[in-house]
């Protein structure tokens, strides 16, 4: 049965269970103001029915000395006598008005003869008569006068309080839990606000959309809610967030799929082209053949490029887990150098100016992938201009930063593909081919390598002018680089 009502208590809101629970607590206040009460009034009723006793037996204790006995009687059903106390026993002299059983009075009576001149009060049930009040004092002594005054108007005093306690406790514990349960209700309409938006959340659909439509609309809900509430629309926000970030690498990865299998499709249908011309030729001209087989050989360098670069992308963006790299201690300076040279010998019709510091820039650094870095903006700069465009590279040291920067005189980039030329695949001109455009990753290798350094690159180009700059952070010689493990 308990068990039953703990679950049922269980189920109830939470506005209902702090009412009920309001509730009870009023129960037990009432319950303790309506003792105390009941307590004291009844301790004032008796307290003003001994003064009236006192008064009586002033009056009372004259009489008895002038003839013996009491011969009046003060109030109706009020009882008087007079005891002669000797060794323990009292004696009731005659007339007296008694009830007919006596004996709470012969005892209060016996107690006052031995309290001495005190005189002793005490509350006791009459047989077939009722509750009374006895109050006991010494005439002379040996005389003892006692007087029982009936306490029924006490107790229908007090009966009648009570009933009035319990009326009222009860219509106020009432209202205390109907006007409680709506006043709370009132008080956490924000929390149910916050769910009723919680729902709506499980119900949006996040397969294409990044945002969350729904926020806690501020309220009246005290500052605790509005902490609450804060804490919920914040951590709405950070959802918001990890939804944006999540669907733009999702988009990137389904752009990324779509443009390598597009970029891989062309090679491999060429390979299946010049292998199926391979097999028809290669009984007829050896000449033919060898032209077949160069061909074949071209389009698996090409794609192994691709596959490489794929790769060592997908590296770089694993590089919380596995660091591609190979730190060295290395001349920046000389690095620069090396890679004009090998593109004034790839690149003969265009023109390259360096000009590197008067020293070594040296930096602890993957000088194979630094290179890599510097042959893929010095190409782009060739593949992307007209022959006999000037094309320059320089490195300097600034601010605590190795600064190189390659330069060339070209038509520029318009403004709205430079903020995408660093992405996977993308190639300013669409119309270019393959075998002089490249396959679009030659800048997003450069980028992701130089990010692995800790380095920034930066694109500023206008008509005539096009700068990509390198910045890598200066590093002592002999600093310890995690090494790549593979």
């Amino acid at each position: 049965m308990s068990g039953g009502l703990r679950a049922a208590y269980r189920k109830l809101r939470l506005g209902t269970r702090l009412a009920l629970g309001m509730g009870v607590l009023s129960l037990a206040v009432f319950a303790v103001v309506g003792t105390a009460l009941s307590t004291y009034m009844r301790d004032y009723l008796e307290r003003q029915l001994d003064d009236q006793m006192k008064l009586v037996q002033l009056t009372q204790s004259k009489d008895a000395q002038a003839h013996g006995t009491v011969e009046r009687r003060p109030y109706y059903g009020w009882y008087t006598a007079v005891y002669e106390v000797s060794g323990g026993k009292a004696s009731l002299r005659r007339p007296s008005d008694v009830p007919a059983d006596s004996g709470q009075l012969a005892a209060v009576a016996v107690a006052q003869a031995r309290a001495g001149s005190r005189e002793v009060r005490h509350t006791a049930r009459i047989r077939d008569e009722g509750a009374y009040r006895l109050r006991a004092c010494e005439v002379e002594p040996g005389v003892v006068l006692v007087t029982a005054a009936p306490l029924e108007e006490v107790e229908d005093t007090m009966d009648q309080l009570a009933t009035v306690q319990v009326v009222a406790f009860a219509l106020a514990l009432v209202g205390l839990v109907v006007l409680g349960r709506a006043v709370l209700r009132r008080g956490l309409k924000p929390l149910s606000d916050m769910a009723r938006t919680a729902r709506g959340i499980t119900s949006h659909d996040f397969t294409d959309s990044a945002r969350l439509p729904v926020r806690a609309d501020r309220g009246n809900g005290g500052p605790e809610v509005e902490e609450l509430r804060t804490a919920f629309n914040t951590m709405l926000e950070h959802i918001d967030d990890s939804l944006a970030v999540r669907t733009r690498a999702e988009q990137r990865l389904r752009r990324f799929v779509a443009d390598a299998s597009h970029e891989l499709r062309t090679p491999l249908m060429s390979v299946r082209g010049y292998a199926d011309l391979f097999q028809y030729a290669a009984a007829n001209e050896p000449g033919e053949r060898e032209r077949h087989l160069a061909r074949l050989r071209a389009e698996a360098a090409r794609m192994g490029v691709l596959l490489d670069d794929l790769l060592l992308l997908a590296r770089l963006d694993a590089a919380e887990v596995e660091a591609p790299l190979r730190p060295e201690d290395a001349d920046l300076a000389e690095l620069v150098r090396q890679a004009a040279d090998a593109f004034r010998a790839g690149h003969p019709e265009h023109p390259l100016s360096v000009a590197t510091a008067p020293g070594p820039v040296p930096l602890r650094l993957d000088a194979l992938r630094v290179r890599q870095v510097l042959d893929n903006l010095l190409t782009n700069a060739a593949v992307h201009t007209p022959a006999g465009t000037e094309v320059s590279v320089g490195v300097s040291v600034a601010a605590g930063e190795a600064v190189v920067r390659v330069c060339d005189t070209g038509p520029g980039i318009a403004a709205e593909d430079q903020v995408r030329v660093f992405d996977r695949f993308y190639r300013v001109d669409k119309a270019r081919s393959r075998d002089r455009g490249g396959s679009g990753l030659g800048l997003a290798v450069a980028l992701s390598l130089v990010r692995a350094h800790g380095g920034t690159v930066d694109l500023a180009s206008r008509p005539g002018s096009t700068v990509f700059t390198l910045r890598i952070p200066l590093v002592r010689t002999g600093d310890a680089v995690p090494a790549d493990s593979s």
